[in-house]
């Protein structure tokens, strides 16, 4: 049964009948055209199933390109050819079903591997030949001194008939005779050829040892040597060939003639050239690539001492926008304006501009004073980047964060610098943008401590790394402990205990404040019915009760009012024995939705405090419409009370405060107390509770318990 014409076995068959039209009319096979294009069928299938592989093999499209060779296509014409095809017609037919621009990478990946495959199959064939070619010669050689009438209508046939140039000259490097190859090769004719000496074939590409080893060679040091060459043809392009000397010697074995078999290898090395500056640079900008800027900022911090390097890793600011706005099309032409404004900025020996992906720009300076020269760099770069884009009619404004590192070569490697110029670079960006920031080794350190923080901080939770200490909160009446606010501490393997403000800010920037704000929830809760159980409380302030901290990101989590409640039932903890503290610059602007939660926990009997009051600007009409019981006053107003007498103005500013606070029904709670004198300041202020190092700093349970028996005692 056949398959039908548009599925992927008729499919399939088109792009071989494509293939073989295209090459057959460059190939010496004996073959039909149909019989040639059943020889392309398998081929064909083995590059398509590589297309749609799962993962990338590039052994099957070498052992397509090596295929090429065993079926006579050794013109490199029938490679370009093929190639050809396979860019304009493999993905079309044999890779509908994918995402296209992943098939078309794909698809130029497989052309290298093709490519490679068939130049190694052609040099292998070519060698052989070479060898064959070889020993004839040398076998031809004996021959000539024992019967030269014999040998010369067989050296003859192999000379004339060869498929690679082969020359023969004396020692004193004079042409003797030329083949057919090797004046096809060169362009001229044999009379012109004869009339040359080998010594006159020099050319600026030539490795320092060719003429070293032809000179071992004539002298008769040495039996034969193999290189590669490029020679200037009559007509002033180059030549380039894979050039192997063999020395002739007479009966007597003393040196008589050289012998020169030549490859010409010209197309190849355009080929290989080709597929190299596609692997090392961009294909939008035409910018050398990631892997060529490597390569090059490797051998510069390889240089020797006294040489130094500044280097400008730029990123683009809100380019993101642009290209969700506008379209990866309009961002693509806003690209390639960059890298030519920024190839513009680079043009003095030592520099390059390179693009490392996205809108990252690499700038590379080299030399004894790259202090300056980096700084002005940047400078050149900050100025290009001023004038506005013009992208479909529109006028974009381009600014750009750029981070700098400069320093002596041999110092650090190339993944340091690039490391620091990224941390210099997005310290630049949080700095607003449109800047460049030069790398400081401290800043360095400490961002790379906070993203070795940020990497550990999801297996620390799993490990039990964190643990929690409750600090007392004092009822400022009678001074007994009315409860304890709990602060999560991580003991980290490496760095210690570290405080909140280490890896909060980063629990939140990842999200992994929700788990672990679960789990301080989780554990308070529990310790805070221990406590009951241990210590009923007072007649006063009722049972000893817990405050957990609320981050902005645990707000808006949809799980907030069912975790709490699961947790509290779970552990059997009335409601009123807990307080969410939530900080009033989170709470600013807040809108209905964001309030909902707090409400209904606030309904349940849950007391909400107001952290850090006083140092936001929210309008203090708005605490009618908000659902908290308790005002904590920051401790920027007890630090105002440690001198004495304390500042009238501040005094007049807390009693504000506490008036507006209790006749809303708000408790107040300060933070900060250092001294009894503040203490007793507040109080005659009237604030209700307070927490501070004046009763005590932070510690386990344990001893919150044992400052609640004391107050029992009296």
């Amino acid at each position: 049964m056949t398959a039908e014409p548009d599925g992927p076995e008729g499919r399939l068959r088109r792009f071989a009948t494509i293939w073989s039209r295209a090459v057959f009319p460059v190939t010496s096979t004996s073959l039909t055209r149909p019989e040639f294009e059943e020889q392309l069928l398998p081929l064909a299938r083995s590059l398509s199933e590589s297309l749609r592989a799962r993962t990338f093999d590039a052994e099957a499209a070498r052992a397509v390109g090596a295929a090429l060779i065993d079926a006579h296509c050794t013109d490199p014409e029938a490679l370009s050819r093929s190639l050809d095809c396979v860019d304009a017609y493999l993905v079309l037919y044999c890779g509908e079903d994918g995402h296209q621009e992943e098939l078309r990478t794909r698809c130029s990946r497989l052309q290298h591997a093709m490519a490679a495959g068939f130049a190694q199959a052609l040099r292998e064939r070519t060698l052989g030949e070479q060898e064959a070619i070889a020993q004839a010669a040398l076998r031809a050689q004996g021959v000539v001194a024992q019967a030269l009438h014999a040998s010369e209508a067989r050296f003859r046939a192999v000379f004339e008939g060869a498929a690679i140039g082969i020359g023969i000259a004396d020692l004193e490097g004079n042409v003797l005779q030329v083949n057919g190859a090797m004046l096809r090769m060169f362009g001229g004719s044999e009379q012109t050829m004869r009339g040359r000496n080998v010594r006159e074939w020099t050319h600026a590409d030539d490795a320092p040892q060719v003429w070293r080893l032809y000179e071992e060679l004539v002298s008769g040091e040495r039996e034969h040597y193999h290189v590669e060459k490029a020679f200037c043809r009559p007509d002033g392009t180059v030549l380039w060939t894979n050039l192997t000397v063999s020395l002739l010697r007479d009966a007597d074995g003393r040196p008589q003639y050289q012998l020169a078999l030549m490859e010409d290898t010209t197309e190849r090395r355009l080929l290989n050239l080709r597929l190299r500056y596609e692997a090392t640079h961009d294909a939008l900008t035409g910018l050398p690539n990631r892997t060529l800027f490597f390569e090059r900022l490797e051998k510069v911090l390889a240089a020797g001492e006294g040489q130094r390097f500044g280097l400008c890793y730029l990123d683009l600011d809100g380019f993101k926008t642009i290209n969700d706005s506008l379209g990866h099309a309009a961002g693509d032409r806003l690209l390639v304006e960059v890298a030519d404004r920024l190839q513009s900025c680079a043009t003095a020996p030592g520099e390059m501009v390179a693009r490392l992906g996205g809108d990252e720009f690499v700038a590379l300076t080299t030399g004894p004073e790259t202090r300056r020269e980096v700084d002005e760099l940047a400078a050149r770069i900050m100025n290009a980047l001023i004038a506005p884009v013009s992208v479909d009619g529109r006028e974009l404004t381009v600014r750009g964060s750029i981070g700098i590192v400069e320093g002596a070569a041999g110092e650090r490697s190339a993944a340091e610098v690039l490391r620091s110029a990224d941390i210099t670079m997005y310290r630049a960006k949080s700095a607003g943008g449109n800047r460049f920031e030069l790398a400081d080794p401290e800043a360095d350190a400490r961002a790379i401590t906070r993203n070795g923080l940020t990497t550990a901080l999801p297996t620390a939770l799993e490990r039990n790394e964190f643990f929690i200490e409750y600090q007392p909160l004092v009822h400022l009446g009678d001074g007994s402990v009315h409860g304890a606010e709990a602060l999560v501490r991580w003991l980290h393997p490496q760095h210690g205990v570290l405080g909140p403000d280490r890896f909060i800010p980063l629990a939140e920037h990842t999200g992994l404040i929700v788990p672990l704000g679960r789990w301080v929830l989780e554990q308070s809760v529990r310790q805070a019915r221990e406590w009951q159980e241990r210590h009923g409380g007072n007649a006063v302030t009722g049972p000893l009760r817990v405050n957990v901290n609320l981050s902005p990101c645990q707000l808006t989590h949809p799980g907030l009012v069912q975790d709490t409640v699961d947790i509290l039932e779970r552990e059997g903890l009335e409601p009123e024995a807990l307080c969410l503290e939530v900080t009033e610059s989170a709470l600013i602007g807040a809108d209905d939705d964001l309030l909902k939660p707090l409400r209904r926990l606030a309904e349940m009997g849950v007391d909400i405090a107001l952290d850090d009051f006083g140092t936001g600007y929210s309008n203090l009409a708005n605490l009618r419409r908000l659902p908290v019981s308790i005002l904590k006053l920051d401790r920027s107003f007890t630090q105002s009370m440690q001198q004495f007498p304390a500042d009238p103005v501040d005094l007049k500013i807390v009693e504000g405060i506490v008036s507006l606070a209790h006749s809303l029904d708000l408790a107040v709670t300060v933070e900060g107390v250092e001294t009894g004198a503040q203490a007793e300041q507040l109080r005659i202020l009237g604030c209700d509770t307070a927490q501070g190092w004046y009763y005590a700093r932070p510690g386990p349970p344990e001893r919150l318990h044992e400052l609640a028996l004391v107050d029992a005692t009296g």
